[in-house]
């Protein structure tokens, strides 16, 4: 039995798993008035990037808590407002939402690339 045929095989569904989650990450279904209204009604803008990406750019106004030190951070956020969760991508944002509604925030929403919360 040869095993290369098997090894390609899967490292296409692999890649295929991994594309399709990005794109579906990337997807904050927000749309830019939506957005807006969001920050209109004071959102706060919770960017998930490391410190080095923040600091290469952001919206103004964003709190910068990278998503690996949320957990510790999560009592320091207001739950009374919502929270515009973003990051590169989508992907980092999304997982943060998840962490933020496993933790009983009930205002959280994806918005994907910080660059679309830009005002």
């Amino acid at each position: 039995m040869e095993t290369t045929p098997l090894i390609l095989t899967g490292t296409g569904v692999v890649a295929l798993v991994l594309a399709l989650r990005t794109f579906f990450a990337n997807r904050s279904g927000l749309s830019k008035e939506e957005i807006k209204a969001l920050m209109d009604q004071g959102a706060m803008i919770l960017d998930v990037r490391t410190p080095g990406e923040f600091s290469r750019g952001h919206a103004p106004g964003s709190r910068n808590v990278p998503l690996d030190r949320l957990p510790s951070q999560m009592k320091a956020l207001d739950r009374s407002k919502p929270i515009l969760v973003c990051c590169a991508s989508g992907a980092r944002s999304a997982a943060a939402k998840a962490m933020l509604d496993e933790a009983g925030f009930t205002q959280v929403r994806n918005a994907g690339s910080w660059q679309r919360v830009m005002s």
